[in-house]
């Protein structure tokens, strides 16, 4: 299994970096079907305090899932990716057993 990370107008620590590889990992843990995956660390120029975005991107047999969620910390932000994906690879496994 392949787990890229990139972190974008910061460097991210090791252990943000290990954090993020865990929860990757125990998503894709039961998921066989999955590829890959990309995740992208973004710090936001904006004034907000939420501005740490953490985008995940999954490649699966003749598929994409992806999602970008915002937070005040990244493993906040990575945490609600997590789970956003989660509920996605349900549904994409429930489409692959109705073929």
């Amino acid at each position: 299994m392949d787990i890229k990370i990139n972190s974008v107008h910061f460097n991210a620590s090791t252990r943000l970096e290990d954090f993020v590889i865990n929860k990757v990992n125990k998503l894709l843990k039961n998921n066989e079907n999955v590829i890959g995956a990309e995740v992208f660390l973004r710090l936001e120029k904006n004034e907000n305090s939420e501005n740490k975005v953490s985008e995940i991107k999954l490649n699966v047999p003749k598929s994409e899932l992806f999602a970008r969620k915002q937070a005040k910390t990244f493993e906040e932000a990575t945490d609600l990716s997590i789970e956003a994906l989660r509920r996605q690879l349900v549904r994409y496994k429930e489409t692959i057993k109705g073929k």
